[in-house]
């Protein structure tokens, strides 16, 4: 089951004295993150007029009614602004909203073997980087999230293949002893 609502970008950094925020947008075009009218936080509790001002760096500086100085700008820093999915465009076959992937089952080359669930994305600038929380480690593995490393995503079943070109995912705990010592 999907979300009803989707994140577009989270305010990171106020910017100059007017009130602007820095926001890091989720949108395919980051100019776009102010087409889908308003948006709320998280939890819903607060509704924002936006309109994007334009790039800077690897950001977007938007600004919000209502927020007219740094110290209203700078309260917001950390606030992630959602909007309800039916405002957002149909998706092509094999397209996907990344919120509708975090949380599924990831499988290893087939259904056999599960390793994990997803965790998060990131986008260091080369393109998005799955993250994929292993039961057996406290850290994340990461991927390309391209067709290569991602073969398959099945969101009816709530599950991914990652392919294990990677060989990331072996597990530590589970080589087995041959019996050489060093």
């Amino acid at each position: 089951m999907t979300e009803k609502r989707v994140c577009l970008g989270k305010i990171v950094a106020a910017h100059g004295l007017r009130g602007e925020v820095k926001v890091h947008s989720y949108t395919d075009n980051p100019a776009d993150i102010d087409k889908y009218g308003l948006v709320e936080d998280k939890e819903a509790a607060h509704k924002f007029k936006i309109k994007a001002v334009g790039p800077h760096k690897e950001v977007m500086r938007l600004k919000i009614e209502g927020v007219n100085d740094r110290n209203a700008a700078e309260a917001l820093i950390g606030t992630e602004l959602y909007v309800n999915r039916d405002v957002l465009p149909q998706l092509p076959e094999e397209e996907y909203y990344l919120s509708d992937i975090i949380g599924l089952k990831v499988y290893l080359n087939s259904l056999d073997k599960e390793i994990g669930t997803v965790a998060r994305f990131s986008n260091f600038g080369a393109g998005e980087i799955i993250e994929i929380k292993l039961p057996h480690r406290k850290e994340t593995e990461m991927l390309p999230f391209t067709k290569q490393y991602v073969p398959t995503i099945n969101l009816e079943e709530g599950y991914i293949i990652v392919s294990s070109a990677t060989m990331i995912f072996a597990d530590d705990d589970s080589e087995e002893d041959n019996g050489a010592e060093c």
